[in-house]
C-alpha cells in the first residue's frame, strides 16, 4: 500500500521522480502564483549555455541600474572584474539580482533576455509561466506554477554547470576595488543548514525564493541511492519562518518512501491540464501587483471570458443605438 501524501500548507506543490519524470503527488500544481527567485532557474536555463564561464566582464553602473529597490544583492560593483562563473555563483548562492541583471546585460539587455526566457518557457511547454523580470522579483503579470518550476528544474539538472551551481554551498566572490574576495553562502537552508534548519540528507539543490507578495517558494532535489526526488512548494500558509523547508522535508521523505510503490504514470511533459493528480488551473493567476495585474488579467480579450465580455459590450452598444433610432424624431 502506498502511504497517502502528507498534508502541507503550501498553496501549491508537486512531488516528482526527477529521473523518469513521474508525478508522484500534487496539489493544485497548475495554480499560477508569483514565483519569487525560483524563477532564476528559468533565467539560468536560458542564459547559461550562451556565456562561457571563463569570460571576464568589467561591471558598470548601467548593469544594475534597473535592479528593483529591496532586491537581494551579492555585491556587484562598478569597475570590478568578474568571471561569468563568479556571477552565476552570485545568482545561485546569494540570489543576487545585481548578478542577474549583469548577466542579462551581457546577454543583450533586459528586454531581450526577458523575451529569451519566455521563449525557453514556451519551448519547454511551461505554459503556466509569464515572465516580466529575469530575477523573479515581483512584477505585474508575472507568475509561474509548481508544475512549471519542476519542469524547468528537471531540464536544468541535465546541464552540468546548472547542476554544479545549484548544489554549491559556499564560494568566494570578488570584492570591489581589488583582487580580494569575500565568502558567500547558499541561502537555501535545506542545503546548507542554517536558521534552525537541519540539512536534508542527499540534497543536491535547487533554488529558494521569497518576496512579501509571493511568500516563500522552494524547488528542492535530493538523491538517495539511484533515485532523485524533486519537490516544488509555493507559498506555505503555516506561520513558521521555516515552513517551506519543513514541508519540503516532509514531501521529500514521502517521495523516497513511496516512489518505488507508486504506479502513477503521469509525467512532467510540458503539457499542462492533463491528469497529473493536480487540480486544473481553474483559478485566475495571482498577480504580483494586484491593482494593475487585475486589469491585465480581467480585461484580456484573448481569454474566453474576455471575449464574452467584449461580445456583450458590442451587443449592448448595438441595442442602445437601435433604441435611439426608434425614439429619434422624424426629420422634416
Amino acid at each position: 500500500m502506498v502511504p497517502p501524501a502528507p498534508h502541507v500548507s503550501a498553496l501549491s506543490w508537486i512531488v516528482t521522480d526527477a529521473d523518469d519524470g513521474r508525478i508522484l503527488a500534487a496539489k493544485d500544481a497548475h495554480r499560477r502564483l508569483p514565483p519569487a527567485s525560483t524563477l532564476k532557474t528559468l533565467f539560468a536555463l536560458t542564459v547559461l549555455p550562451k556565456l562561457p564561464a571563463t569570460t571576464v566582464h568589467r561591471a558598470a553602473s548601467s548593469d544594475v541600474a534597473q535592479v528593483a529597490a529591496g532586491s537581494s544583492l551579492v555585491g556587484v560593483h562598478d569597475g570590478t572584474r568578474y568571471t561569468v562563473a563568479d556571477l552565476w555563483r552570485g545568482v545561485f548562492l546569494a540570489s543576487g539580482n545585481d548578478a542577474v541583471h549583469t548577466l542579462a546585460r551581457m546577454n543583450g539587455g533586459l528586454a531581450r533576455t526577458v523575451n529569451d526566457i519566455q521563449d525557453t518557457a514556451r519551448r519547454l511547454g511551461a505554459r503556466d509561466t509569464e515572465v516580466r523580470s529575469p530575477d523573479g522579483f515581483d512584477a505585474p503579470g508575472q507568475y509561474s506554477s509548481a508544475y512549471d518550476l519542476a519542469l524547468i528544474a528537471r531540464a536544468g539538472m541535465k546541464i552540468p554547470d546548472f547542476r554544479r551551481y545549484m548544489g554549491t554551498k559556499t564560494a568566494q566572490f570578488p570584492a570591489a576595488g581589488g583582487p580580494q574576495s569575500f565568502g558567500i553562502q547558499n541561502t537555501n537552508r535545506l542545503l546548507v543548514g542554517s536558521h534552525d534548519v537541519t540539512p536534508y540528507p542527499g540534497l543536491i539543490g535547487v533554488k529558494n525564493g521569497y518576496t512579501s507578495h509571493a511568500g516563500n517558494t522552494l524547488v528542492a532535489a535530493a538523491r538517495h541511492g539511484t533515485r532523485t526526488i524533486l519537490v516544488t512548494l509555493m507559498n506555505p500558509q503555516a506561520g513558521s519562518a521555516n515552513a517551506v523547508y519543513d514541508e519540503a522535508r516532509t514531501l521529500l521523505d514521502w517521495g523516497f518512501t513511496s516512489a518505488a510503490q507508486t504506479r502513477q504514470t503521469a509525467l512532467l511533459n510540458g503539457a499542462p491540464n492533463k491528469s497529473t493528480g493536480a487540480a486544473k488551473p481553474s483559478r485566475p493567476p495571482v498577480p504580483a501587483a494586484p491593482a494593475r495585474a487585475a486589469q491585465d488579467e480581467e480585461h484580456s480579450y484573448d481569454h474566453p471570458a474576455g471575449l464574452a465580455l467584449l461580445a456583450l459590450a458590442v451587443l449592448g452598444l448595438a441595442l442602445v443605438l437601435w433604441r435611439g433610432r426608434r425614439t429619434r424624431s422624424p426629420r422634416i
